[in-house]
C-alpha cells in the first residue's frame, strides 16, 4: 500500500522534535515527512525520485553511515525501525533542507497532500516568527547590559577625573611652595660663589633666600 491510513497532526511541538542540524542545516527525515504525508516511506522516495531534478544538493542529501551513527546516539533516533522502514534497511535516509521540503509541496499531489503542505507552512512560519521575537527580546536584553556598562564608565570617568583634579592641586601647592624657595638662577650664582676661592665668607638660607651669613647674623638683620 502506497499511503498510511492514519494522519498525523502537523504541529509546532511535533515539528521540533522532527528537526535535527545535519552538516550545520536545520534538516528534516524522509521517513518522518513521509509519515506526515501519509506515505511510507519506500513510496515517499519514489516519488521523489521521480522528480530527482527538482532536488539539487542543497535541497536535499543522503545521510553517512558516521551522520546516521551520530544521530542515533544523539537524539535517540531509531533510524531503522521508524515510520515503516523495516528492520533489514539497505539505505541511509535522505535529509531534506527547507528549500526541499518547500520543492516537496510541488511534487506531492492530492489533497491530503495539499493540506498537509499547508500545515507546515504555517507552523514553520509560526516557528520562524518565534524566533524572531525571540532575537529581538535577546537584543533588547543585550543592550540593557550594554547601558548599564555605559553607566559604570562614566561613573568611573567621573571619579578619575576628580582623582585628577586631587593630583592637579597638589602638583600646584608643591609649585608654590618651590616658588618661594630658591630660583634655579640664584641657586646658580649661589653655587659659582661657593666655587670662587676668592670668596672667603660662607652662605646659609634666610626666608627661603640665599644670604651671606656674616649679612643674616649682623645686628641690622637681626
Amino acid at each position: 500500500m502506497d499511503k498510511k491510513d492514519e494522519m498525523m497532526i502537523v504541529s509546532q511541538e511535533s515539528l521540533e522534535k522532527k528537526i535535527y542540524i545535519i552538516r550545520g542545516q536545520k534538516v528534516m527525515l524522509d521517513f518522518e515527512l513521509a509519515e506526515i504525508y501519509g506515505y511510507e516511506t519506500k513510496a515517499f522516495n519514489q516519488q521523489v525520485k521521480r522528480n530527482i531534478e527538482k532536488f539539487d544538493e542543497d535541497f536535499m542529501f543522503r545521510l553517512t553511515d558516521e551522520e546516521v551513527s551520530k544521530l542515533s546516539r544523539s537524539q535517540n533516533v531509531t533510524l531503522n525501525k521508524s515510520a515503516g522502514r523495516g528492520s533489514n534497511i539497505k539505505y541511509n535516509p535522505h535529509a531534506f533542507t527547507d528549500q526541499g521540503i518547500y520543492m516537496l509541496m510541488t511534487v506531492l499531489k492530492g489533497e491530503f497532500a495539499v493540506r498537509q503542505s499547508k500545515a507546515l507552512i504555517h507552523t514553520f512560519k509560526q516557528m520562524k516568527d518565534y524566533i524572531i521575537e525571540n532575537q529581538g527580546l535577546i537584543g533588547r536584553r543585550e543592550f540593557l547590559q550594554l547601558s548599564m556598562q555605559i553607566t559604570s564608565n562614566v561613573v568611573e570617568i567621573q571619579d578619575l577625573r576628580r582623582d585628577l583634579r586631587d593630583v592637579e592641586d597638589q602638583v600646584a601647592e608643591m609649585v608654590d611652595t618651590l616658588n618661594n624657595v630658591v630660583h634655579k638662577s640664584e641657586l646658580s650664582d649661589l653655587i659659582l660663589d661657593f666655587s670662587n676661592p676668592q670668596l672667603k665668607y660662607g652662605f646659609l638660607l634666610l626666608n627661603g633666600q640665599p644670604i651671606e651669613a656674616n649679612l643674616a647674623y649682623s645686628e641690622d638683620l637681626l
